[in-house]
């Protein structure tokens, strides 16, 4: 049957080249920008190819509501329905038939096709749109896809197409592929700038900015927001007052696929709309009757702590790519204008990309697909960016912990079964345990629950939550109902029984989110240490204990976004084999004391505690020394002697090296045991402990045929010429004699200790101040001594001040008693 012809578009003049690009070399990247029409052409275009006709044309969209846009658009231009030759396929949605050609489906979907059948069995090519988006599904399906090509598929055609891209960096990852460039078809639009008063919220100027607009401007209006929290505040600020012919409308990842598309068709006869939209609205569809474009300059992106193992959403500014992608709506059919919330000159401060989701993103999915395409280690794929380390280690710990990998990062007969369930790792390993229970509906919907935004409402209570899911109605509740049914099918069924509440399901998703009251009504500890906090109304504010599936926030109290109750018996339980009773010490510096306890805990929790008498003998000596090590040397009662000892020790050990021991904080710290502890006498109270000890204890460090050694390489004082016994100190940088000068005269050689080692001379005048340092006395007498004998013949006329002090007597007096 002969195909209706495709329309001329601009990305029209390119598609000769790219079909012969991937007929000769298999690989091509396609750079065209917005308004083109790569995402709908480039595949209708390959479907004649003679390679075309020996399996399907896979075209992968970031975004569901991309997808249904384009499957659409390329079935209308073929005058047919989604489903027939052109058919798509995501995860709660599908129109797929025995004719489909093409097959638009979402990153994830890619990902599991490519993993479940490496040699993607009855596919020709695949097609990644909108690839500048960087996602992680998308580096991690092109890693699969190009490993696929080279090791079983040399026929599969793999391009890849952007709007604002580094084209030249990917074609090297496809191995040096052709860069096919198209122009654009875009109108002028006119930039205006009107920069957020500071302190007010994102939601009121922007509906200020939309009244200011829609009263001045003709045409529709596309508002970007970071979230959907901020797009509904805004409707409610304009709902108030707006022109009678004016319809808003939301759009964002949580709505159902009705309301999406109703949020991306023109506006009725008559009418204005007003289409208030996160980033999904970027890239890939386009809103018919868009004008006029307002930029809040905020994205929402997640954000992956390794060292916490949470992720969270983080408002940040949208980078300068990600800026002009917005302004260019307003561009796409007719001449347009895009105003940006913020100064013009504060555009050169973006980031010039937005983050790839690789360097940012929990990465247990990836690695868990990795095990089962038999990869242990992600960085052997072909990745634009490498994963991190620190997240991958991360990733590899929690499904060890989650018994899905073993030791060698192979896959296990349980991560199989959590892989099969296409969930979050944590919410596969809670659907698989609550299977063994017979419980896995019940999980299912959990999951999906959480999973998919939007469902059961906006409480934090998931009992709550899960119970409205159960009874809401819409296409899309009946969707994500129906996706919890084949899930729970795929765990292992349903049996007949009392479905658990959220809590006892949760646990085992997030045992490191057990969370214990705390403080103030409505504060939280967590398991793993964390804080979080719900709002003192809050009927869950009151209970006990929690478990916590979402955080917002970066602060140590963040906010507790959705959570469930649970009681400590389950906690026990669930968790019994990580409850540890252990007994604990503690000093109490105001005190100078140490008390015991016995305490049963949970990480972070203390499920339990019991007062103990506080220890005695052996036990208080061995509390002594940990609790040393856990709060520093310092709680020690180091006097003047144990100090100078310690000063001695540490410079002999700086000049001298072995056998002399390392006095610093770390070595003595880490020594305890063999200097402190044999010298301990039982005493629970570091305020009874005699310094005598500490000397004794330092001395023992020393190997005892060098202890006598000790005064003679390191004295306490140096005996002057003038019969003055005059302390020395011991310092980093070696030992210091602080001397008045007149009671050197008459040496002819600079002072020492430890066999040579000249002492540092901070020579004094007769009032004790500083005059000057040497470590070359003769020298001193040689040169600078002229100028010093000159200033202090002034100040201190009653003193002896000789030409030659070398050759004078030594004195601590003022002038020389008459005989």
């Amino acid at each position: 049957m002969e195909r209706p012809k495709l329309p001329d578009l601009p990305v029209t003049e390119v598609l000769p080249a790219l079909s012969a690009a991937l007929e000769t070399q298999g690989k091509a990247v396609l750079v065209a920008p917005p308004g083109a029409g790569k995402t709908t052409l480039a595949p209708l275009a390959l479907l004649d190819a003679e390679w075309a006709s020996r399996g399907r044309i896979v075209l992968l969209e970031p975004r569901r509501l991309a997808a249904r846009a384009a499957a659409r658009r390329m079935a209308a231009i073929l005058g047919e329905e989604p489903g027939e030759t052109v058919g798509y396929a995501m995860r709660m949605e599908r129109k797929v038939s025995a004719r489909t050609r093409i097959l638009v489906v979402t990153e994830g979907v890619l990902a599991r096709m490519i993993v479940d059948d490496p040699e993607l069995s009855g596919i020709a090519a695949v097609l990644f749109d909108e690839f500048h988006e960087r996602s992680l599904d998308g580096d991690f399906a092109l890693a699969l896809a190009l490993d696929a090509q080279a090791a079983l598929r040399p026929d599969l055609r793999l391009l890849v197409m952007s709007a604002t891209l580094d084209g030249a960096r990917v074609a090297a990852l496809l191995g040096d592929a052709p860069v096919i460039e198209s122009e654009g078809r875009s109108f002028p639009v006119e930039l205006r700038h009107a920069e957020r008063p500071a302190g007010e919220a994102i939601d009121e100027t922007m509906a200020r900015a939309v009244r200011t607009v829609l009263a001045e401007e003709e045409g529709s209006v596309l508002a970007f927001l970071p979230g959907q929290r901020e797009i509904e505040r805004t409707a409610e600020r304009l709902a108030e007052r707006l022109p009678a012919d004016v319809d808003i409308t939301p759009l964002y990842g949580g709505l159902d696929g009705r309301a999406q598309d109703a949020a991306i068709r023109p506006a009725g006869a008559g009418r204005r709309k007003v289409v208030l939209a996160t980033a999904i609205a970027e890239t890939s569809v386009t809103i018919d009757g868009v004008r006029v474009v307002i930029d809040s300059g905020l994205s929402r992106l997640p954000k992956f702590e390794p060292s916490t193992g949470l992720t969270r959403l983080e408002t940040v500014r949208v980078s300068r790519a990600s800026a002009d992608q917005r302004a260019g709506r307003a561009g796409r059919t007719a001449p347009g204008i895009a105003l940006r919330l913020w100064r013009a000159e504060q555009t050169a401060a973006l980031p010039a990309f937005t983050p790839p989701e690789i360097l940012e993103a929990d990465l247990s999915g990836l690695l868990l697909d990795c095990a089962a395409f038999g990869v242990s280690d992600p960085a052997s794929l072909s990745f634009l960016d490498a994963p991190p380390a620190a997240a991958v280690a991360e990733a590899r710990s929690l499904l060890q912990r989650l018994e899905a990998l073993d030791e060698a990062g192979r896959l296990t007969a349980a991560g199989e079964a959590m892989r099969r369930l296409a969930l979050p790792v944590r919410l596969a390993h809670m659907v698989a345990r609550a299977a063994e229970d017979g419980h896995a509906l019940a999980a299912a919907e959990l999951a999906v629950l959480l999973s998919e935004r939007g469902l059961g409402g906006r409480s934090a209570d998931l009992d709550d939550r899960l119970q409205r899911f159960r009874r809401e109605r819409g296409a899309r509740a009946e969707q994500a109902r129906g996706l919890a049914a084949r899930l729970a099918k795929s765990a292992g069924g349903e049996r007949a029984g009392d479905a658990p509440h959220a809590g006892a399901l949760l646990i085992n998703a997030w045992p490191d989110r057990v969370a214990k009251a705390r403080g103030a009504h409505g504060h939280f500890v967590m398991v793993n240490g964390r804080g979080g906090v719900l709002a003192p109304e809050e009927r869950l504010a009151g209970s006990a204990f929690l478990v916590v599936a979402d955080l917002q926030g970066r602060a140590q109290n963040a906010r507790i976004a959705s959570a469930a109750t649970i009681d400590e018996e389950e906690i026990v339980a669930a968790l019994g084999h990580l409850i540890e009773e252990v007994t604990e010490t503690r000093f109490e510096r105001g005190a100078g004391t140490l008390r015991q306890r016995r305490v049963r805990r949970l990480g972070a929790l203390v499920l339990a505690e019991q007062v103990l008498p506080p220890p005695s003998g052996a036990a208080a000596d061995r509390a002594v020394i940990d609790a040393v090590r856990a709060n520093g040397l310092s709680l020690l009662p180091w006097d003047r002697e144990a100090k100078a000892l310690r000063g001695k020790l540490a410079w002999l050990h700086a000049a001298k090296g072995d056998p002399w021991p390392d006095m610093s904080d770390e070595a003595l710290l880490e020594r305890l045991d063999d200097w402190l502890l044999p010298f301990l006498t039982g005493e629970a109270s570091l305020s009874r402990l005699s310094p005598h000890i500490l000397r004794e204890g330092l001395t023992a460090l020393v190997p005892h045929e060098f202890q006598r050694r000790i005064g003679k390489m390191a004295p306490s004082h140096y005996d002057a010429p003038s019969g003055s016994h005059v302390p020395i100190r011991y310092e980093a940088e070696g030992p210091v004699l602080a001397i008045r000068v007149q009671e050197l005269f008459g040496l002819t050689e600079h002072p020492t200790v430890a066999d040579g080692i000249p002492l540092k001379l901070e020579l004094l005048s007769p009032a004790h101040r500083p005059i000057q340092t040497t470590r070359d006395l003769p020298g001193f007498w040689a040169g600078s001594w002229a100028d010093v004998r000159a200033d202090m013949r002034g100040r201190y006329p009653k003193h002896v001040w000789p030409e030659d002090p070398a050759n004078a007597a030594a004195t601590h007096r003022a002038k020389p008693r008459k005989k």
